[in-house]
């Protein structure tokens, strides 16, 4: 690998390029993929402020602009690996060591998150939204999902098993947020299913799609913010 400076990347970070020689072994695309990671101005500004990963910066970018973290907040990261949004969500709610109010769960290994619990589990067992209430102590003041199913090559399917995920994130952020409370999550372009963002319009007062900047121009990511949870109805015995 050669690198070279070139233009500076967000914040004004300077960026090094990176060059990845062809190797026997190593097919094109695959070299195209790791020159482009290597040389993302975000990959790179990750590893300088210490984040996990520079998914990060997304969430780092939909805060800024829409104010959902603040001090005190009690959190909830779905698809939390590597503990990027975690790290965030620590930092931005001051949660501390001695009294985390940011539960991760994911069902790969990570390494421990200052001012976060972490439960390698995997959310869709059903016992995972009853445990990760008990380790949050309380009602959740936001609810985050990065969740992906992981990629099988065919957009089509990739796209149904995350919307799926997005679904189950919805319903258990409306099963335990407190009045006020805020959900985000990872969808895909391409159209959230209108079952979705009719529920999600009935409980919370307002909805849309974000596209933060550090989210790639050609990914076909988006984020659905539902802001204001308008509160649980009543169950009707």
């Amino acid at each position: 690998m050669t690198k070279k400076p070139d233009k500076s990347g967000p914040g004004g970070a300077r960026v090094l390029r990176t060059r990845v020689k062809k190797k026997s072994g190593l097919k094109e695309s695959s070299r195209r993929w790791l020159e482009r990671h290597l040389n993302d101005p975000y990959v790179q500004r990750s590893k300088a402020d210490g984040y996990r990963s520079r998914a990060a910066y997304k969430l780092i970018e939909i805060d800024d602009k829409h104010h959902l973290l603040k001090p005190g907040m009690r959190v909830i990261d779905l698809g939390a690996a590597p503990g990027g949004w975690c790290q965030v969500a620590a930092d931005r709610t001051k949660s501390s060591l001695d009294a985390p109010h940011v539960v991760g769960i994911d069902y790969l290994e990570m390494d421990a998150v200052p001012g976060a619990t972490i439960l390698q589990l995997d959310f869709l067992d059903p016992d995972a939204p009853e445990k990760l209430t008990q380790a949050l102590g309380g009602e959740p003041d936001v609810v985050l999902s990065d969740m992906a199913a992981p990629t099988t090559g065919h957009r089509r399917t990739d796209h149904l098993r995350t919307m799926h995920l997005c679904e189950v994130a919805a319903d258990f952020a409306m099963s335990v947020l407190r009045p006020g409370g805020h959900f985000l999550a990872k969808t895909f372009q391409g159209g959230t299913e209108a079952g979705l963002l009719d529920a999600l319009k009935r409980n919370f007062r307002s909805v849309h799609h974000v596209k933060p900047p550090a989210s790639r121009d050609e990914s076909v990511e988006l984020y659905l913010l539902a802001k204001d949870f308008k509160g649980r109805q009543p169950s009707q015995d």
